[in-house]
């Protein structure tokens, strides 16, 4: 097995990030995670730690950052832990970085991944989203005003898988033998109610819900941050966490439903739409991440990550049957808990 190199920031990235933040010479920047979005940077620099997030797609806008400030100030009040976001000397949480993208600045936290086997970890994950969704303000629109992001509750038109099916790399084959399966999977997908929507992460899988260091839950990235109904980002959540290799684990899926409903978590899973958010944005990354893995003018990290994620997409995409394992043992546990 080949190794991947590990990146290193751009000498122009590290001194945009100098002159806007006002380090000093001794910064020492090296890699950290990556994500859809963007790659974090660890900084080190007069005995401070910082994570400089590069954002490699459109950046977020300003409403959508204030939204997220305004949205962790809530939560923060309600018990939820999160990386802080800290300005520039200007002020500013947004700045464009050297050729092409944008930086943001957070506060260093040292984390490391939660094990959805330890016993613990459902109880945990249900009282933290309930959290999240008790101090939610309601909402039926994108930061700035726009309608809810499709993504999170319409599927690809079947087209438009065609001319990834038909390419001759080896995940293009196994994508191609998921296709006759993908109209079942998608025929619970539906638009959520208006009403029922609260701002909510959108984003809550296992690496971006890490233990800090005296092992409490702590929320990364929140870029994705936007409308959703809770049920929606619960029956998200407990696929992201319990259902990694042939079949979902019900047992930890019921303990941290039952943690959610107990700490007051507004949503209840009652219906195959409420799996809507679940199977649109799986199939929604999946065919992103197939048309960057054959973008010849995508930049080969991008390519190789692409093609990483999509081999953990084809594991994960859910088969019709667990979803209705999952609705059969949850529907109603919200009136017996």
């Amino acid at each position: 097995m080949t190794a991947h190199r590990r990146p290193e920031a751009a000498p122009e990235l590290v001194a945009r990030a100098r002159e806007a933040f006002g380090w000093g010479a001794d910064v020492v920047v090296t890699a950290g995670p990556r994500g859809a979005l963007g790659q974090i940077w660890r900084v080190e620099t007069g005995g401070a730690r910082y994570a400089l997030k590069e954002i490699f797609a459109e950046p977020p806008s300003v409403a959508l950052v204030e939204a997220e400030l305004d949205f962790t100030r809530r939560a923060a009040g309600a018990g939820v832990r999160m990386p802080a976001a800290l300005p520039d000397r200007a002020g500013r949480h947004l700045l464009p970085a050297p050729g092409g993208g944008w930086l943001r600045l957070y506060e260093w936290v040292d984390l490391r991944p939660v094990d959805p086997a330890d016993r613990a970890t459902p109880g945990e994950l249900g009282a933290l989203l309930a959290r999240l969704h008790r101090c939610a303000p309601a909402t039926a629109a994108e930061a700035g005003g726009g309608r809810p992001d499709p993504w999170y509750d319409r599927v690809p038109a079947p087209g438009a898988w065609e001319p990834v099916a038909a390419s001759d790399a080896e995940w293009a084959k196994r994508l191609a033998g998921r296709l006759a399966g993908l109209p079942e999977l998608a025929a619970a997908v539906a638009p959520a109610d208006p009403a029922a929507l609260v701002v909510c992460h959108r984003d809550l899988h296992p690496e971006n819900v890490l233990a800090g260091p005296g092992g409490a839950l702590v929320v990364v990235d929140w870029d994705n941050l936007g409308p959703a109904a809770p049920a929606r980002e619960l029956a998200q959540a407990l696929f992201d966490w319990f259902c990694d290799g042939p079949g979902p684990d019900l047992g930890a899926m019921r303990r941290m439903y039952d943690a959610y409903v107990r700490e007051g978590g507004p949503g209840r899973i009652t219906g195959p739409a409420d799996f809507s958010m679940l199977v649109a944005s799986r199939l929604n990354f999946l065919l992103t991440q197939a048309g960057v893995a054959l973008d010849p003018e995508a930049e080969p990290r991008h390519r190789a990550w692409a093609e990483r994620e999509i081999d953990q997409m084809l594991r994960l995409l859910p088969d019709p049957r667990w979803l209705a394992e999952t609705l059969h043992l949850l529907r109603g546990r919200g009136r017996e808990t």
